[in-house]
């Protein structure tokens, strides 16, 4: 006979609520209530998880000693040991049961069921909560939510095909730090193939794909890879046998550079079709897209972007040249994409670098951003094609050739997604819509190219896309001694080149670009194109340093000047 009194006294008032029949003393056992509603009533005052460490405890005593039989004053019973037990993992499971069934499901439980933290928590725990969902029900309903194991990186680069060398010191820094960006870029998981071109150069972190390079997903679209400019561009038109200087005269006064949009009683038409294709589409469709879209039509922006007035070699026609992208609706979804694309990557690779994050292709989102980004690249370039309609038709004259090609997109041929952020295409694949050959331009100084050529397994189906930086705009401009205008003087002499704002930008000047002759000579090289025409400069237009005579800065220059006179007061 074994005594469990001392266990069971430690809840004394959990026993004592149990007596709802009779009193021990009359009755014995039979005084005790074991029912559910019985137990759930007498728990309520108690420290459940001490009592069912009481009730564990007891039993394993009893377990343990070789009575055959129990007996306690407290419930007034002497029992068989195995009935004893019995009825207490009875009154244990009710109670298990019970607690199961009154607790509150929180983030932290699910935690530690292994699910991932996200948006999706806090529906999800109120729906279970509120529905008291248990084991297999809560289970099949949070089926839903399991995540699929994290993607890890490559734990060895992907090979890549390097087109480019250092031709002297200040390369040299230039080419490693493309090298070595490219080398972390390649651990991408949804990465297979890559490359860089003559003209490459750092376009920020470690591990950011570099201006002039190629990345090849599978599966995949990463905004980071085709940056911010989507569908920065370049197209010629041949306007015959017209003087140069009056081609560029009007086009300056048609075309617009700098910040923001054209006003209402210049803007140009916005294509219906165009319009519609925004209006249905999840990125595009919302009303400040929309009215960007219209005011940016016709514009070219700031930075390295161009109008070229030049002849051809071979013809001796006058031609023209923009080099843009698509402005704001380009850089406005560009932000919604990194936005998307990094739900995903916080999902399926947290390891893959913020920059590098993808939209898996074939979901919902996958989908829309890639039809998001062919009506950009049609707005892009219905964008150029409004700027060289107007020459035109302010001279009334005839357009005799015309062709185009992005450098900076995400092409497509099978799974595969090819992303060239500053990569000319060679390959007709990638370009549906394709009138003629290529175009790549190196400096205001220099001869547009005009070029084709055949896919290798180096190139991927890509030429450079210009000249490219060996140094930043700062070093650069730190680099030059003189005034701005004998600087300018002295890299433009025989050339009309001109700046909207008025204000000249000496890192749009030549010396702030590669040397046009090495990439050239590079391009041979690495078979990166056949130049069979080159677009001789007469002249050019670019945006300048806008930002010298910005309104904020004006407003603190005021603010300067206001400040002198007083203190000389």
């Amino acid at each position: 006979m074994k005594h469990i009194d001392k266990w069971l006294n430690k809840n004394e008032t959990f026993w004592n609520s149990l007596q709802v029949h009779c009193i021990t003393e009359c009755c014995g056992i039979d005084a005790f209530c074991f029912e559910e509603q019985t137990i759930k009533d007498a728990i309520k005052t108690e420290n459940v998880k001490k009592l069912i460490n009481n009730i564990n405890l007891f039993n394993i005593e009893v377990i343990q000693s070789e009575i055959t039989e129990v007996t306690s004053d407290v419930l007034h019973i002497t029992e068989n040991k195995k009935a004893f037990l019995e009825r207490m993992y009875a009154i244990k499971n009710t109670i298990l049961k019970m607690e199961k069934e009154n607790k509150t499901i929180t983030g932290h439980d699910l935690l530690a069921l292994g699910y991932r933290q996200g948006k999706w928590m806090k529906d999800a725990i109120k729906h279970i909560n509120t529905n008291k969902l248990l084991d297999s029900e809560m289970e099949a309903y949070l089926e839903q939510f399991k995540l699929p194991e994290p993607i890890p990186l490559h734990q060895e680069k992907v090979s890549f095909s390097v087109n480019i060398k250092a031709e002297h010191n200040e390369e040299i820094e230039n080419v490693d730090k493309v090298i070595n960006s490219m080398e972390t870029l390649m651990k991408t998981p949804t990465l297979v193939d890559g490359a860089i071109m003559p003209d490459a150069c750092p376009a920020g972190p470690d591990g950011t794909i570099p201006v002039g390079g190629v990345a090849v997903a599978k599966n995949a679209i990463h905004p980071g890879m085709h940056s911010a400019d989507i569908c920065c561009s370049v197209m010629l038109t041949d306007f015959g046998k017209i003087d140069p200087k009056i081609i560029l005269d009007v086009a300056h006064k048609n075309t617009h550079f700098g910040p923001g949009g054209r006003d209402r009683d210049t803007q140009f038409r916005f294509p219906k079709k165009l319009l519609e294709a925004f209006e249905t589409n999840f990125f595009l469709k919302d009303k400040q897209m929309v009215q960007i879209a219209r005011a940016h039509l016709g514009t070219q922006g700031d930075g390295n972007h161009f109008l070229f007035v030049g002849t051809s070699k071979k013809t001796g026609n006058t031609m023209m040249v923009t080099h843009h992208g698509s402005r704001g609706p380009g850089a406005r979804l560009y932000d919604k994409g990194m936005k998307v694309a990094e739900r995903f990557r916080q999902i399926l690779s947290p390891e893959t670098k913020k920059q590098n994050a993808w939209i898996p292709f074939d979901t919902e989102e996958g989908q829309n951003y890639w039809d998001a980004l062919q009506i950009i690249r049609q707005w892009t370039k219905t964008n150029h094609e409004v700027i060289h309609n107007s020459v035109a038709e302010a001279l009334e004259i005839p357009i005799e050739n015309r062709y185009w090609n992005e450098h900076n997109f995400v092409f497509k041929d099978g799974d595969l997604f090819y992303h060239a952020k500053g990569a000319t295409p060679l390959d007709k694949k990638f370009m549906p819509d394709i009138t003629g050959p290529r175009l790549i331009p190196l400096n205001m100084a220099e001869p547009v190219l005009i070029v084709e050529g055949e896919t290798t397994t180096t190139n991927l189906g890509f030429a450079p896309h210009g000249a490219g930086r060996n140094v930043s705009r700062t070093r650069h401009r730190k680099s030059k001694s003189g005034s701005i205008m004998q600087i300018f003087k002295e890299e433009t002499k025989g050339i009309d080149a001109r700046f909207f704002s008025k204000e000249i930008d000496i890192t749009e000047l030549p010396s702030a670009y590669k040397n046009a002759k090495t990439v050239r000579a590079q391009m041979d090289e690495f078979n990166l194109g056949k130049v069979i025409d080159e677009v001789m400069p007469y002249g050019s237009i670019m945006a300048g340093d806008w930002q010298k005579n910005a309104p904020w800065k004006l407003k603190a220059r005021a603010k300067k000047q206001l400040n002198n006179r007083g203190n000389k007061k």
